[in-house]
């Protein structure tokens, strides 16, 4: 079995970026902080409609979203996620108004897309983790981003990134049968809408509760193995 090191270091990236971040924002003047907080999620739109291309089968993606929102909205997923985060601000006293959701958004932005697999899978099966450290410097300045418009949310978002890209690493022999070419699109495409989702979340557009749509990746899973 091999150590997750990989992953280990995406953490560290992020928890360091965020630091970063932090200490940036506490610096940056209101409006210079509310146009790269603009900035964001205009570059977080264009990555998110990026992987939702990969698509080969759009009414995969279809379903798996509305299929995974009516699931998510049914087991009111984003009330647990509000609470979990509420309950963590509370035991660090954090006064950051934005600490549940710098760490949803963190979380789902550095836990969806086709490296957020392959990099954990290529470590576990072949030892080989250029494509997790290569997203470990990607995750790190997007945290850099992300801290200093959001605060100190986004720093545990390594946690649950450790625990779900360790996890592929560890389990990757066994789940690797599962998570063929045409099922690793399908996952990015659906990963990408929500990654959209951010943007528009970030952009004050209109609030999405991403957390309910997060069943649509299994979803996506299924349907993309049953017709893909």
């Amino acid at each position: 079995m091999i150590l997750p090191l990989g992953s280990l270091v995406n953490a560290a990236a992020v928890v360091g970026g965020g630091f970063i971040g932090l200490l940036l924002g506490a610096r940056l003047p209101d409006r210079v902080r509310a146009i790269v907080f603009q900035g964001l999620g205009l570059c977080t739109m264009v990555i998110g409609m990026q992987m939702a291309f990969k698509t080969a089968n759009p009414l995969i993606m279809i379903f798996s979203i509305l299929g995974g929102a009516v699931t998510g909205e049914l087991m009111r997923l984003e009330d647990l996620f509000v609470k979990g985060g509420e309950a963590l601000k509370a035991r660090l006293k954090s006064s950051n108004p934005r600490f549940t959701e710098g760490l949803v958004n963190a979380t789902v932005l550095f836990c969806i897309g086709s490296m957020a697999i392959l990099g954990p899978f290529d470590e576990g099966l072949r030892g080989d983790r250029t494509i997790v450290l290569t997203k470990s410097i990607l995750d790190g300045f997007a945290s850099v981003a992300l801290a200093s418009a959001m605060g100190v949310g986004v720093l545990f978002a390594a946690v649950p990134l450790l625990l779900y890209q360790g996890g592929l690493t560890l389990f990757a022999g066994t789940l690797q049968p599962y998570l063929g070419p045409v099922v690793m699109n399908e996952l990015t495409a659906t990963g990408g809408v929500l990654i959209l989702g951010i943007g528009i979340n970030l952009l004050e557009l209109k609030r999405i509760p991403l957390s309910n749509m997060l069943p649509a990746l299994v979803y996506a899973v299924v349907l993309a193995r049953i017709f893909g």
